[in-house]
Order: structure tokens, then sequence, then C-alpha cells
């Protein structure tokens, strides 16, 4: 099973959801919904915007736990 860190991540380095908005440009309810797990297909370039603006790797957002 894939399921999203991004939560962990923001906690982290102290950014709230509504400042990734800010830094990505993308839409706040969007980001809601990857820091929720709500997310069925995910999008590579905005997989690679949030690791730029967190400044991680893949791998901090993003775990795979197989079950």
């Amino acid at each position: 099973m894939i399921r999203m860190t991004l939560d962990k991540a923001l906690k982290e380095r102290g950014m709230s959801r509504y400042r990734l908005s800010q830094l990505t440009g993308v839409q706040f309810q969007v980001i809601d919904k990857y820091y929720k797990n709500k997310i069925v297909r995910y999008d590579s370039y905005l997989l690679d915007r949030f690791c730029q603006a967190l400044n991680c790797k893949i791998g901090d957002i993003i775990e795979y736990t197989a079950e």
C-alpha cells in the first residue's frame, strides 16, 4: 500500500498546508487531499513541487508498506 506522509514532513519542518500552497502555487484543497491521504492517483508534477518546497526526497513524503 502506498501512503502519503506529507503530514509528517510538514510537521517536521514546521510548515502549514497553507504555506506549502503559497510556495508551490498548488491550490490548498489539492494539498489537503494529499495531506489527508485521499488521493488515488499521484501527480508526479505535484510531488516534485512538494519535494522542492520542502527540500526533501520523495521517500520523505511517500511511504510503501506491504499489506
